[in-house]
């Protein structure tokens, strides 16, 4: 159980991080990036995501600021840091190793 925790806890940082490289969002902004990039399939909810930014920024990974939203609402902007950038290149890299993983054991054992 903690395995699949783990996997899953890795695959919304992966998320968020690959978010936040194309600029500062807001946590509702976020998920919303991830519900339309995923084409509806992957919904994170906020009980979720905002504990992963809590834990992503007390790694060092992201920092956050308040602003006006486009909504003129006061919202904590999220952006990487130089850490988060690093952090973002060794997710993608894990997350292609995992693909590659699972692809082959997809395919059928040749006799």
């Amino acid at each position: 159980m903690a395995e699949r925790i783990e996997l899953l806890q890795g695959t919304l940082d992966l998320l968020i991080l690959q978010v936040l490289q194309w600029g500062p969002q807001h946590g509702h902004g976020i998920g919303q990036a991830i519900r339309v990039r995923s084409q509806e399939v992957l919904q994170i909810e906020h009980g979720s995501l905002y504990p992963a930014l809590h834990r992503l920024e007390q790694q060092g990974w992201l920092v956050s600021g308040w602003k006006l939203s486009e909504a003129h609402r006061r919202a904590r902007y999220y952006r990487l840091t130089p850490k988060g950038r690093r952090q973002l290149t060794e997710e993608q890299s894990r997350w292609k190793q995992l693909v590659r993983a699972v692809a082959r054991t997809m395919k059928p054992v040749k006799e």
